[in-house]
């Protein structure tokens, strides 16, 4: 290899600058680019991870070059970009108790969580599940069913309609 191996990290930034999408926080938001998204650009077979470390593994500084000129990176971005539950129920034009059931039936799952803490103590810490862009955006065509336009106008105070919905159970593989 002419150049050393980069971690998913710079290759996140070079990505988010091919692609004009910020790959840092910025006053408090989340990151567009993260090396999450590299991850999964390996999972698709975009990049190869050159060692078996998932935490941090490197990568082919040709190969990330080679992913930051196709022209299709700004969707591929977009489709793995994370979103908490509030920014994914907001994207979806609902409540975000209409979001939670959703997570409860099965509808959308988290591939990763962050630990948010409240002031300086452990004991305010929670974990917050995210979704990817592609999973949410997902959801509305999988789900005919839903009177979605019904769904955006609940108003405040009002009982979801997903409410007395019950998960439908997997179906047994044949």
């Amino acid at each position: 290899m002419p150049s050393p191996p980069i971690s998913g990290g710079a290759a996140a930034d070079r990505i988010a600058d091919t692609s004009g999408t910020p790959s840092r926080t910025i006053h408090g938001e989340p990151a567009n680019v993260t090396a999450f998204v590299v991850c999964r650009f390996v999972d698709r077979g975009l990049l190869v991870d050159l060692r078996a470390n998932p935490d941090g593994p490197p990568h082919h500084p040709g190969q990330v070059a080679e992913v930051c000129r196709r022209e299709d990176l700004a969707d591929l971005v977009a489709a793995d970009i994370l979103l908490g539950p509030e920014q994914a129920a907001a994207r979806l034009g609902v409540r975000r108790v209409e979001f939670d059931h959703m997570v409860r039936l099965g509808w959308v799952r988290s591939p990763q969580s962050i630990e948010v803490r409240f002031g300086t103590s452990r004991a305010g810490a929670v974990d917050v599940a995210l979704y990817t862009t592609a999973s949410v955006d997902a959801i509305v065509p999988t789900h005919p069913e839903v009177d979605w336009e019904q769904l955006r106008t609940v108003e405040k105070g009002r009982r979801s309609p997903l409410a007395s919905l019950r998960p439908q159970p997997a179906p047994v593989p044949a």
